[in-house]
C-alpha cells in the first residue's frame, strides 16, 4: 500500500487525521498529489518535526510558543521584584503613602505655632505668609494619590527618553 498513491481518506486513517486534515496539507504543499503513500508520510513527519520544533511555516505554533515564553518571563521578572521587595500590592502602597501624609500634616500643623513661640517679633505678615505655604503643603499632602506615582513615572521616561541622543 505505501508504494502507491492512496486517498486523502485513506492516508488520513494511516496517520490518524481526518480527510479535511490531509486536504490541508495538500492545500499548503506540505504533500505533493501525485506522490505515493510513503513519500506522504515522510513529507508529513518532517512537517510534524518542524512544527514540534517551533518551526512552522504558518508560524501559529512558534508565536503562540513565544508568547507563552513571554508571559512567563514577565510573571518570573514580577515574582523576582516582588520578592525583592521593589513590589507591593496597591493597598498595602496607600496604607503606608497615607500615613506618611498624615505624619507630614501633624508636622506642618506644628510648625507655625512653633515659629511663633521662637521668633515672637516676627511680623503678622510674615507668619500669614508662612501659614499660607504650610496649607498648601498640606493640600498636597492630602491630595497625593499612586496616580502621583504613575505621573512621575511617565514623567521620568520622557525625560530619560530625552537624554537618549538619536544615532
Amino acid at each position: 500500500m505505501l508504494d502507491s498513491v492512496c486517498t486523502q481518506a485513506q492516508f488520513g486513517e494511516l496517520v490518524g487525521i481526518s480527510q479535511p486534515a490531509v486536504s490541508d496539507l495538500l492545500a499548503r504543499d506540505v504533500l505533493k498529489r501525485g506522490d505515493a503513500a510513503h513519500v506522504w508520510l515522510l513529507a508529513y513527519c518532517e512537517h510534524l518535526r518542524i512544527v514540534a520544533a517551533g518551526r512552522d511555516p504558518d508560524g501559529e505554533l512558534s508565536t503562540e510558543r513565544a508568547r507563552v515564553a513571554r508571559e512567563t518571563a514577565d510573571r518570573i521578572a514580577m515574582q523576582n521584584a516582588v520578592s525583592r521587595k521593589e513590589y507591593a500590592p496597591v493597598a498595602y502602597l496607600e496604607i503606608v503613602l497615607g500615613d506618611v501624609a498624615r505624619q507630614i500634616a501633624q508636622r506642618l500643623d506644628a510648625l507655625v505655632p512653633q515659629i511663633r513661640r521662637r521668633l515672637p517679633d516676627l511680623p503678622p505678615s510674615v507668619l500669614t505668609q508662612i501659614t499660607q505655604e504650610v496649607v498648601t503643603c498640606r493640600d498636597l499632602c492630602a491630595a497625593a494619590s499612586l496616580a502621583d506615582a504613575e505621573r512621575l513615572e511617565q514623567v521620568e521616561e520622557d525625560a530619560d527618553a530625552d537624554e537618549v541622543e538619536p544615532a
